[in-house]
């Protein structure tokens, strides 16, 4: 190992020993290493720390500036150690404030030249691709062109350089390797609806809100995942989702005991008031989900004591999955304008009522989440029509206008569309009989949206703009009035176009994307933008519905429905002809 090396111009390459409540790590020569923090067990995740040290008088102003990056890696840990490599005045102004920005893992260094007297100036490039917000969410940044950031050192009198400001950055800067050694991909998970509601259990369902949370030595993951769980969810579900624990509750320990593990909180909360169901949901999957304490009982304390004042609060090791709403549910498709049930071995019966009769009237079908009630684009008349499904179901006209997209029905009952000719959200409660409204939806104005569709778990709404970018918005309850807001950018192409995009869970979505030549199918989590590519096959597609693990599309020619096999990686036949679309109930 050289001086010139990251590691040995900004790490401890001797023992070190990291120790906290009952756990001790020991880091030996050589490092980063992996360790677990503390607690250990099944409430921990090994992980890899970096640490850093101060820097040597003769060290040349480049090492100097790759001791400060990794330094800036290792800051969490150890803050002492950054304003060593800072002039006196550059370490008064200097914060770590804002958010953290992510690099590729191979920076370029290089000597630009001197600037007055015995300042020198270094120039570190390297291409941003993503960063962590200040609430932990982790975003992406797809096609950043390398950024420049240079750092100017004075000479002190000892002949020791220092660094005295940064030009082009600020805030901490990571490489990718130093996010994956010390950051882990959390779901956290919030009741459904606003914040506030009087009544959460009247839809018993959780949404997952994914953040990047560091690994602590000091404390095990599962006690960083509850104190996490306890601030409430990032920007993007702002206003859309709720808690059971109110502001000002903490965590005091997360421990093992015998069979079970101990969750022990402190703080204003009303024991007796508590919505217990949802409390036990959001602690049981906030932690099992990300592979902490599964298969344990969880019991959960306030201030050392019983939760309950007769009877301790218990989490049993298996909770029911009513909560995350992943239900199967029937599969259908559309041949000649009919809609067909989808069955295990193939092609089924038509529904019953208008929507099982052959035509060409209706377009762009969507089936509400009980199966009874079907939308469609009227071809020539225009508007959204609904007709139930029934033998005596008719179409009937809900949404009136020529240049609506395509409608998605919200597991309430009531039916969206985007109107692009007025540039308004529009829903309606067919059930309730109420006629079309406008939504809302400030992120939306002057944009040109061409699709919107509602997430399963009634939270996320996902719409394209034009055919090259996918924006990831909310349901929010601003002011006490329902409107689309959060909206973030999930993925921009560029010389492809998007053909289409469909929701898995409320966690990923599916996008159809056509270059020239090639297709491609992205499964894209919403949360931190993590993406795996489907193979497509030799046959072309032309649209997608997903349910789960459930992947089905249609061929571009052919008339065929295809399904997505997980296992052999491929696509099998289901329809082999005749057939248009395949649909889900709130697909």
């Amino acid at each position: 190992m050289t001086r010139t090396s990251r590691l040995g111009a900004a790490l401890v390459l001797a023992a070190a020993v990291a120790c906290a409540g009952s756990g001790c790590a020991v880091i030996p020569v050589g490092g980063p290493f992996p360790v677990e923090e503390a607690g250990g067990g099944d409430l921990s995740k090994p992980f890899q720390r970096m640490i850093a040290v101060s820097p040597r008088d003769d060290w040349s102003p480049q090492q100097v500036v790759q001791g400060l990056q990794a330094a800036m890696a290792a800051y969490a840990d150890d803050p002492e150690v950054l304003p060593g490599y800072l002039t006196g005045e550059a370490a008064k102004t200097w914060r770590p404030d804002g958010p953290v920005t992510v690099i590729g893992n191979t920076p370029k260094y290089e000597y630009v030249g001197k600037g007055d007297g015995k300042e020198v100036r270094i120039r570190l490039t390297g291409t941003p691709v993503a960063r962590i917000e200040d609430d932990d969410t982790y975003v992406p940044i797809s096609g950043a062109q390398p950024q420049r950031i240079d750092f100017l050192l004075l000479q002190n009198e000892q002949g020791a350089y220092r660094v005295t400001s940064m030009e082009g950055g600020s805030g901490l800067l990571l490489t990718q390797d130093d996010v994956s050694r010390a950051y882990r991909p959390t779901s956290l998970y919030y009741l459904a609806g606003p914040p506030g509601v009087a009544d959460p259990a009247t839809d018993r369902r959780l949404v997952a809100d994914r953040v990047r949370l560091r690994v602590k030595p000091t404390e095990n993951f599962a006690e960083t995942i509850v104190r996490r769980l306890l601030q409430g969810p990032s920007r993007a579900l702002s206003g859309a989702v709720g808690s059971v624990f109110p502001q000002g509750l903490s965590v005091r320990s997360v421990r093992s005991a015998d069979d079970r593990v101990v969750v022990n909180l402190s703080g204003p909360i009303d024991a007796g008031g508590v919505f217990a169901d949802g409390l036990k949901a959001q602690l049981k999957w906030s932690l099992n989900a990300n592979n902490v304490a599964n298969g344990r009982i969880i019991e959960v304390q306030l201030d050392g004591e019983p939760f309950f004042s007769s009877e301790a609060l218990t989490i049993p090791a298996i909770l029911r999955e009513e909560w995350l709403d992943n239900d199967v549910r029937p599969a259908y498709y559309t041949s000649k304008g009919a809609v067909h049930s989808l069955n295990d071995d193939g092609a089924g019966n038509a529904v019953q009522g208008p929507a099982g009769q052959p035509g060409e009237t209706y377009t762009n079908l969507a089936m509400s989440g009980g199966g009874d009630l079907i939308a469609g684009k009227h071809q020539g008349g225009g508007g959204i029509w609904v007709t139930r499904v029934a033998p005596d179901g008719r179409w009937e006209q809900w949404i009136p206008g020529n240049e609506l997209t395509a409608p998605s029905w919200h597991r309430d009952g009531t039916l969206w569309t985007y109107d692009k000719a007025a540039g308004a959200v529009l829903r309606c409660d067919v059930t309730a009989g109420r006629g079309p409204e406008r939504v809302a939806a400030p992120g939306l104005d002057n944009l040109d949206v061409t699709r919107l569709r509602i997430a399963r778990d009634g939270v996320r709404v996902a719409v394209t703009i034009g055919e090259n970018q996918v924006m990831i918005g909310a349901i929010t309850s601003g002011a006490g009035a329902t409107m689309l807001g959060n909206f973030q950018t999930l993925t921009t192409v560029k010389d492809e176009e998007i053909r289409d995009i469909a929701w898995r869970d409320g966690e990923r979505l599916l996008v159809l994307v056509q270059s020239n030549a090639v297709q491609s199918v992205r499964e894209i989590n919403i949360g931190d933008g993590e993406t795996t590519q489907l193979p497509t096959g030799n046959k072309g597609l032309k649209s997608l519905t997903a349910l789960s693990d459930r992947v089905l599309a249609a061929t571009q020619d052919g008339g065929e429905v295809l399904e997505f096999k997980r296992e052999s990686q491929a696509w099998t036949s289901k329809v082999e002809s005749d057939a248009d679309s395949p649909l889900f109930p709130l697909g």
